[in-house]
């Protein structure tokens, strides 16, 4: 499992074509900084910068101009302006947004290619530029993982397939997508963490929509099954561990303890799925999937199965007789 680091360049933000978020940015000016990276998804305001206080700039936060910043610099004689100008990108400012499509002071332009602090405007007005810049950076700076493994959307349930190298995870996602699931990923499966408990999968794009499969070669999934087979990227909310079958070994038989697999900090419902011959895989996957849908819901079949048994045994007279004790029955689980 291998850690990205979240830090993104300016340059890299511009290419991610923020506009279909409807933030549309354009390089003003400071070309030569585009290589600064941007390392919080907070974005700070100049405030008191611009009036020589500035030690308050955090590094790597990007800078917001709105129209009182833009109107305070251009109440300043052009001296005043360098001056506030240099002290405040002086810091470690990875770059300046100015918002609201507001004329640019001159020697805001000069002063961002003198320091190579990279100079982005957008028409969008402060309040909502913010908003969703703040957006783009939390899901471009997202922690992230990469698994060897493959995610399939079940019944609008992520599920990831981990297993070792050869164990059929591959096969198993095939006949999954022959079934009507989709795929997100065969192979490597880029796992970012969102907010406190969100972890969302994607593909490369480089292998997206493409599977390898043992004596067939590299398939493209959209290509055979059409668009609706495949998918971009999916929540991560069930994972199935695929293990050689063992003679000999305690494998679960009730599924009252739910074991966790743990990604990025966070703990994802796991569950292992001995592979022996003989047993249809991609079944056994689909089925686990169906139950941890119902689990979600609050139906769990092994734990009320299990208090049903309790019930029994504390009341055998009543068992005997073949009445079932008080507590809840089928009905009252639904």
């Amino acid at each position: 499992m291998a850690t990205v680091n979240p830090g993104v360049a300016v340059g890299a933000l511009l290419r991610s074509r923020p506009e279909l978020l409807g933030l549309p940015l354009e390089l003003a000016a400071g070309a030569e900084g585009v290589d600064r990276r941007i390392t919080s998804p907070h974005i700070q305001k100049v405030g008191l910068a611009l009036a020589g206080f500035d030690a308050y700039l955090a590094a790597g936060r990007l800078l917001i101009f709105g129209e009182s910043e833009i109107r305070y610099l251009e109440g300043l004689p052009s001296s005043g302006r360098v001056d506030a100008l240099r002290r405040m990108l002086a810091r470690d400012i990875p770059a300046v947004l100015v918002t609201g499509g507001l004329a640019l002071p001159p020697e805001l332009s000069i002063e961002s290619d003198r320091a190579r602090v990279p100079l982005l405007v957008t028409p969008v007005v402060t309040p909502l530029a913010i908003a969703k810049v703040t957006a783009l950076l939390e899901d471009s700076l997202a922690e992230r993982t990469i698994l060897h493994a493959v995610l399939m959307d079940i019944l609008g349930l992520g599920v990831l397939i981990v297993g070792d190298s050869g164990i059929g995870k591959s096969e198993c996602a095939l006949d999954l997508v022959v079934r009507g699931h989709r795929l997100v990923a065969d192979d490597t499966v880029e796992v970012r963490r969102r907010a406190e408990s969100i972890l969302i999968g994607t593909c490369p794009d480089l292998t997206r929509h493409h599977m390898e499969v043992r004596g067939l070669g590299v398939i493209n999934i959209r290509e055979l099954f059409g668009v609706a087979s495949t998918r971009s990227s999916k929540r991560v909310e069930l994972v199935v561990q695929l293990e050689r079958w063992e003679a000999g070994r305690d494998y679960e038989r009730l599924g009252l303890d739910q074991e966790h697999y743990e990604i990025l900090g966070l703990r994802v419902p796991l569950i292992r799925m001995p592979v022996a011959p003989g047993r249809n895989v991609a079944i056994l996957v689909e089925v686990a999937a169906r139950n941890q849908l119902l689990r979600a819901r609050g139906h769990h079949a092994a734990q009320r199965l299990a208090a049903r048994l309790e019930r029994r045994l504390r009341n055998p007279e009543s068992a005997e007789a073949g009445v079932e004790p008080p507590g809840r029955d089928e009905e009252g689980d639904r």
